[in-house]
């Protein structure tokens, strides 16, 4: 596991700590007087006494390997050399009286058990949430957890999973092993295509990277360019034919296959993108320390970025929301004081789906003093709700329940006091008609939706069209009816935090930064699409590179773009663009009824052209000998 890829530097866990806020939405001038730590441990009593617990159980388990190893040493060499003689004889036996069936079945189990033991004895924990005392950095992350695997074989078992993969991996010739996608036989021989990883530099225990594009591989971006815009889909078929291994073709035709509602296709394509890129890795380069970056601003990294998000997209529809959270903190980690794609408005929901409440809760008490992520409505509304669930694990102490409760309910109804306007969307998401009491209420009333500035409207948006069903449980909206009482008697007693929040909410949110548009466009919540100023939805937005820096770093020129052609193919559009509302230059809105029809015909033919292709690779790809690559043995982190 250690050569992989270099050890994290022991000062990575204080990484960030000054006060920052790339949201540029808060300008607070007393935030800079505080003392700024690595997160303020104030009122975590919850947090260190299940630490504790979870330690002290640690150590009680640590001693029963010692002991038998204390009673392996007390047995005498001639009762163990009988003893493994008898082991050999009922071995034997048993493969006889059991078929291979089940052979092949209980092998699983113990490989499993294997690999969990490897796992206790090299210090990392067992699925499920992570320990809060534990010394890894906030973002690090886990190899076994980007395997949706790992998360399908707790609900389903390993021989459910795993019963039909195993035969096919005998038929791979692939040079690597990887982490983020399993190779399939169905994949075209790979090929380096031209993709490589440069490391930039190194200072203060983190390792800078950018992926570079070799001559051949530029020449295939240039005709991916040109595909693009001649307004004809087949040519990036075509391109594909010939550089099957081209990252920002695959992305692409993964959206259109994505559109026409053909799922498997398109996570495959993004997996085989995933593959080429991770085949291209810096023997230094490391997934999960936390402590390499990716600096968005060059556009050979972006599509890093954007394949790793479309296959978490993919993950958590499939029902696999904790992979999700491990690749969320893996994006999060290449760029974590940029946030180019905005994760952190998404860690919370995953980490709530996941029921990982404990990790959400430590990354809100770690980074809340310099990034002040309670100005965010997705964490000032999570982050209580997370105590809350935690509250209703019966399997701990009394007291440690009695603690979250009261903290799920002090930062709800700091919740509810700075964004009033969350409440009433949220209770009509929900199917709840509120009390008269509260709907009649100048605090909550209509008003505190329509008087939101437009940014803070567009974040409310986003958030309740990607988590409002967590609160749809009875225990939930009880708690929350309670606390909505308990502000009202606050407003009505002329509590000075409401003024404060409301001259808060006047200046902050009145304009969001690109990084938030680019992850509104990336989730596709109509609501927060339809949030979107002007100048973001009338300029083409790229589907391979949404709404890119405008501070781009170039390693090579681009030949320019054709303009568009008015009266062309408007199936091309979707190559151009991602948004429903995208309009070609000297196109009014009202004239896309006759093209829908050559949309959907375009779109078809291309369809067919893909899976021609996809059909052509398998059959050749059989009788392809194994290209000889001695730098690709091994395994990769």
């Amino acid at each position: 596991m250690s050569r992989r890829g270099p050890r994290r530097p022991g000062g990575a866990g204080k990484e960030g700590v000054r006060v920052n806020n790339r949201f540029e939405l808060i300008h607070i001038e007393d935030l800079e007087d505080d003392p700024v730590g690595n997160g303020d441990r104030s009122g975590c009593a919850l947090a260190d006494s299940m630490a504790s617990g979870n330690k002290a159980r640690a150590q009680h388990g640590s001693t029963e390997p010692r002991r038998d190893a204390e009673v392996a040493k007390a047995v005498p060499p001639e009762q163990s050399h009988a003893s493994s003689k008898l082991r050999k004889k009922k071995k034997k036996q048993k493969n006889k009286k059991t078929g291979t069936g089940e052979t092949s079945e209980n092998g699983l189990e113990d490989i499993d058990r294997i690999l969990e033991r490897i796992e206790d004895s090299s210090g990392l924990s067992r699925p499920g949430p992570p320990l809060l005392s534990s010394k890894k950095h906030v973002l690090y992350v886990e190899h076994r957890h980007l395997n949706p695997d790992t998360e399908l074989k707790r609900y389903f078992g390993a021989r459910a999973v795993l019963g039909e993969q195993r035969p096919r991996q005998r038929q791979r010739v692939y040079p690597k092993c990887t982490w983020l996608t399993t190779p399939k036989s169905t994949w075209p021989r790979y090929s380096k295509p031209g993709l490589s990883m440069r490391l930039l530099e190194s200072k203060a225990g983190l390792s800078f990277f950018a992926f570079e594009h070799s001559e051949e591989y530029q020449q295939a971006q240039h005709k991916f360019l040109l595909a693009v815009e001649s307004m004809e889909p087949n040519n990036i078929v075509v391109l594909l034919q010939t550089s099957p291994y081209h990252v920002d073709s695959l992305l692409q035709l993964s959206d259109a296959c994505r559109f026409q509602e053909d799922q498997e296709m398109a996570r495959d394509l993004v997996e085989r993108a995933l593959y080429s890129m991770e085949c291209a890795f810096h023997p230094l380069f490391s997934l999960t320390s936390g402590a390499c970056r990716l600096d968005y601003r060059r556009p050979e990294n972006r599509s890093f970025y954007l394949a790793l998000y479309k296959q978490m997209s993919f993950l958590e529809k499939r029902g696999c929301p904790r992979t999700a959270l491990e690749y969320c903190k893996l994006i999060l980690s290449l760029e974590p004081d940029e946030d180019p794609l905005c994760m952190l408005l998404l860690v919370d929901h995953l980490a709530l789906r996941a029921r990982n409440y404990e990790y959400l809760i430590r990354l809100f008490q770690e980074w809340e003093a310099h990034r002040n992520l309670s100005q965010l409505p997705n964490f000032a509304f999570s982050v209580p709700l997370a105590y809350f669930l935690l509250s209703q694990q019966t399997e701990l102490p009394e007291h440690e329940l009695t603690s979250a409760r009261e903290k799920a309910s002090l930062l709800i109804q700091q919740a509810l006091t700075m964004f009033p306007g969350v409440l009433m969307p949220l209770l009509e998401c929900c199917s709840v008609r509120p009390d008269a009491t509260v709907a009649s209420h100048r605090f909550f009333g209509p008003d505190a939706e329509i008087s939101q500035p437009p940014a803070l409207r567009q974040l409310v948006s986003l958030y309740l069209g990607r988590s409002h069903f967590l609160w749809k449980e009875p225990a939930t909206m009880s708690w929350l009816e309670e606390n909505v009482r308990e502000v009202l008697q606050a407003v009505d007693a002329g509590d000075p935090a409401v003024e404060l929040c409301e001259s808060r909410r006047k200046v902050l949110y009145q304009r969001a930064p690109r990084n938030i548009h680019r992850h509104v466009i990336l989730s596709e919540i109509k609501g927060a699409v339809a949030a979107l100023p002007p100048d973001v939805t009338t300029q083409s937005v790229m589907g391979f590179d949404p709404l890119p820096p405008l501070d781009t770093i170039s390693s090579y020129a681009r030949p320019e773009r054709l303009s568009p052609v008015s009266h062309g193919n408007t199936i091309a559009l979707f190559f151009r663009s991602l948004l429903p509302n995208y309009t070609m230059e000297g196109e009014r809105p009202d004239e896309g009824v006759a093209g829908g029809l050559n949309r959907n015909q375009g779109l078809n033919r291309l369809m067919l052209a893909v899976r021609d292709m996809m059909a052509n690779f398998h059959f050749n790809d059989l009788e392809a000998p194994r290209e000889d690559n001695p730098e690709g043995e091994g395994e990769w982190g």
